[in-house]
């Protein structure tokens, strides 16, 4: 038994990596293309390629559940094709222990995407984009078109540049009064965040007050600034909610609803990432019963189009009933967990039928 699950766990296995790696390299092609629309200033190709590099663990994250599926049907497809399904089946080895040696390596794809959402993809992300902006946009450049904005209380501001470590480049500060009229402007190009103090410090910096009768600036080399924006918060602001981690996801929806900020879009991503494993689970049972069901006696190519629309199917209705849930205000977890529910269910009858 150890030999027969040792072979099939690298059939499926070995069938996911190739499916993976085909779709990965197709996505980071039309990346590169995408990629030569920003080549600007210090950004050049060699940049662009790197950027690249470093955003394909992001990418990989994305495409694990459907390159799982795909990947189980070709995989245990190519086992049925070849009569060897049949055969140890009629030597005894019942329908759900094969589904539980595919689920095996289906652990392994769940650790690696867990891995990835946590540890590598979001660091790896932000890294890339700061550079990005650095290259294409100098560090004692402003502007508007690149970097983020953040509400804290009644101060606007925005950030040209985030480093990691606590380094930003390029920070305008708007403070407004009760009735919304702005009160006083501050420009600065770099600051730093103080650990020890809880501070950042501003250099170059220029403070505008307007007053009644008067407006007034006044430059200074440096000056603290008090926030409750430290580094890690403002890591998470570069980056778009879906290559967050999901603890980085909590901390800021958290943040947002002290700031009395909406953060269900967040609140929903996180839901996304931590019912991923889930995600993956009930696809890989839709394709086993596949295989073991009305695709038991198909082509190979009829397969990979069956598992492709299935996969087209449940990415629309992810995609559909997560904005749902922000617009209609129901929960996000439902508007994530409906989808995997159905898909598990129709693996389980399908299973059952056979």
């Amino acid at each position: 038994m150890r030999i027969l699950t040792r072979y099939i766990s690298t059939q499926v296995l070995l069938a996911i990596m190739l499916v993976l790696l085909v779709i990965l390299s197709l996505d980071l092609l039309g990346g590169l293309i995408e990629e030569l629309d920003y080549i600007k200033n210090d950004y050049t190709f060699i940049e662009a390629l790197y950027f690249l590099v470093m955003t394909a663990p992001g990418k990989v994250r994305m495409w694990l559940p459907f390159a799982a599926m795909v990947g189980c049907l070709i995989g245990l497809g190519a086992l049925a094709n070849n009569s060897e399904l049949t055969v140890m089946r009629a030597a005894g080895v019942s329908t759900s222990r094969i589904a539980w040696i595919v689920f095996r390596p289906t652990l392994l794809i769940i650790l690696v995407a867990v891995g990835l959402n946590e540890y590598v993809a979001p660091y790896t992300e932000q890294a890339a984009q700061a550079r990005k902006n650095l290259l294409r946009t100098g560090i004692e450049a402003f502007s508007y078109k690149t970097g983020v904005w953040n509400k804290e209380g009644n101060d606007y501001m925005h950030f040209n540049i985030v480093r990691p470590g606590g380094v930003v480049h390029g920070i305008a500060i708007y403070s407004f009064d009760e009735q919304r009229a702005l009160k006083m402007a501050r420009a600065a190009s770099k600051a730093t965040y103080l650990k020890g103090e809880g501070q950042w410090l501003l250099e170059q910096v220029v403070e505008t007050r307007i007053e009644r009768d008067a407006v007034r600036s006044k430059s200074y080399p440096v000056m603290r600034w008090d926030s409750e924006l430290t580094p890690e918060l403002l890591d998470i602001l570069i980056l778009k909610p879906y290559q967050l981690s999901s603890l980085a996801l909590w901390r800021y929806s958290r943040y947002r609803e002290e700031q009395d900020l909406n953060s269900d879009y967040y609140m929903l991503e996180f839901w996304r990432k931590m019912l991923q494993p889930l995600s993956i689970f009930s696809l890989v049972l839709v394709a086993i019963s596949f295989v073991f069901g009305p695709l038991r006696e198909v082509t190979m190519g009829y397969r990979v189009f069956a598992g492709v629309i299935v996969g087209i199917v449940f990415w629309t209705l992810q995609e559909l009933l997560g904005p749902a849930s922000l617009v209609f205000n129901f929960s996000t977890v439902q508007a994530v967990l409906l989808p995997i529910v159905l898909c598990a269910l129709l693996g389980f009858l399908l299973l059952r039928r056979v």
